[in-house]
Parts: structure tokens; sequence; C-alpha cells
């Protein structure tokens, strides 16, 4: 069993040292601020008076915790869900767009994995198509698709999530080509000496063998698509979506708000890769793996 020593202790070690020197940098970086509106005022302000006004500004350079805390707690928990200021709001936006996205890219991804693995041409002209695709910055291609698909009067929640489905197949379809070739070769022999078909070979042992690869490039994709989907947001302008949230943020400098749509971010993106994670533990229960 184990112990609080070996696991609980060595993440409350990490988590204090960096909410210290968060606190350290929240301290240098806001002081400068105080002691330029000090100045102006012709006053002589030592560092004990200016300490405790750098936890408190309306608009830091960088927010302290308890400011962030207190954000998130006013936009999730006092804000209706239906309203405009709520992230809870904003968060649902963002993740419909995420989850068609990784939904799309999840079944291209394996779609070109086994197109890859059955046809040696492909796997020599498309794979390497595959890779150079993820050369082209996210933030160059996004602006790109979303006035393509305008110009043709496709707006809304489809542009968002095919750039979440851009940046999500990738992951997925290397994933399950090298999780589709792992049989070693005495077992594929095995399956020719049973006179297995292809497609009995694929469902019996190449499906089942790459199950660990699909699900460990799935909490990548997930991931990366609430990336994509965030990023989706940013050159259209939206009003909606956690995208937004950073958007409205960076035009009126409330730095607190910008991180507490980040940390809702992280939030939900830890909730997906978990799920995920609980699929990949059932699926494999099912397939007979020892825990």
């Amino acid at each position: 069993m184990i112990t609080f020593r070996e696991r609980v202790l060595p993440v409350l070690t990490v988590i204090l040292a960096i909410l210290v020197i968060w606190h350290l940098f929240v301290v240098y970086l806001n002081a400068p601020f105080v002691r330029d509106q000090a100045a102006r005022a012709g006053q002589d302000v030592s560092f004990w008076q200016v300490l405790p006004q750098t936890f408190t500004q309306e608009r830091p350079v960088l927010p302290a915790p308890h400011q962030i805390v207190a954000e998130l707690w006013d936009t999730t928990v006092n804000k209706a869900i239906t309203s405009k200021r709520s992230l809870v709001y904003h968060a649902g936006i963002t993740l419909s767009a995420t989850l068609l996205g990784f939904a799309i890219g999840t079944v291209l991804g394996i779609a070109l994995a086994i197109a890859i693995v059955h046809n040696r041409a492909l796997d020599r002209s498309l794979m390497p198509w595959v890779i150079a695709s993820q050369t082209i910055p996210i933030l160059a291609i996004a602006p790109m698709i979303i006035v393509v698909l305008n110009s043709i009067n496709i707006s809304g929640l489809l542009p968002k999530a095919l750039i979440s489905t851009y940046l999500s197949f990738f992951p997925i379809v290397v994933g399950m080509v090298k999780g589709l070739r792992s049989p070693e070769a005495i077992q594929l022999d095995l399956m020719r000496t049973y006179n297995a078909t292809s497609e009995q070979t694929f469902w019996k042992l190449r499906w089942p063998a790459a199950m660990p690869y699909l699900f460990t490039s799935l909490k990548i994709a997930v991931a990366i698509s609430l990336v994509g989907a965030i990023v989706g947001e940013l050159p259209t302008g939206a009003v909606a979506g956690l995208g937004a949230r950073l958007l409205s943020g960076s035009y009126y400098g409330q730095t607190v708000q910008i991180w507490a749509a980040l940390f809702m971010a992280a939030a939900v993106a830890a909730i997906l890769v978990s799920l995920v994670g609980l699929a990949h533990r059932r699926v494999l229960k099912r397939m007979g793996a020892r825990p």
C-alpha cells in the first residue's frame, strides 16, 4: 500500500515550492508599479510598505494565487452557468468544439493508420506528408482555415473543430501505426499457420495489440484538441469560449481574468485526460489485462 510519504508528501512539496517561487515573482514583478505610483505622489515608501500592495493590485503584471482563486470562484460558483461572465459557460463552448474535433481526429487518425499499415505505397507516400503537416504553425494555419470556410458560409463550431482535428489526428496516426505493427513476427506467422485472413489477423491480433498505443495517443490528442479549439477562437474575434476570455482579458489588461481562463482550460484538459485514462483501464480490463 502506498504511504503518505511515498505519494502525497512529494506532491505537496512540489506545490509548496511552486507557490513560494510564484509569490516571490509576484513581489518582484508588481513592485515597480507600486514604487512608480508612490514616486508620482511624491512619497518615499519602504519595501515593507510596498510588499502588501503587490498582492492586491487590480491589474497586476503577475496575479497572486489568491486573486486567481477568487476570480475562479466568482466566475464559476457565483455566476449562473448561462451567464456570459461564467467560466463554466465559456468552457462549455470551447469543450463542444474540442470534443467534435477530437472525434473527427480520432476517426481520421485510425483510418489513416490502418491504410498506412496495410498499404506499402501509402506508407511511403502518405506518412511523410502526415509528419510534414505538423511543421506548419497552428497560429498561421488557423486564420486560413477560418477565412476559407467563411467564404463558403461555414462558420461557428465546425471551423474550430477542424483546427482541433488538425492537431489531434497526428499523435493518433503515429501511435496507431506503431501499435498495429507491434505484434512480433512469430505471432503473425502463427496466424498464417492457422490460415487466418487479413481481416481476422487485424481484429484478433493487430487491433488488440494496438489498444495501449491508441489510448496513450488519445490522451495526448484530447489535450491538444482543447488547445486547437482555443486557438481557433482567437482569430475569429469570438465572444464566447475560453479563447474569447483570453482575448478580452488581453484587450483590457485584465491579467487576473486571463490567468483564471488558463486555469480553467488546464482543469478541463485534466478532466478529459482522466476520462480517457478511465476508458483505457476499463477496456484493458475487459481484454483480460492484469492490473
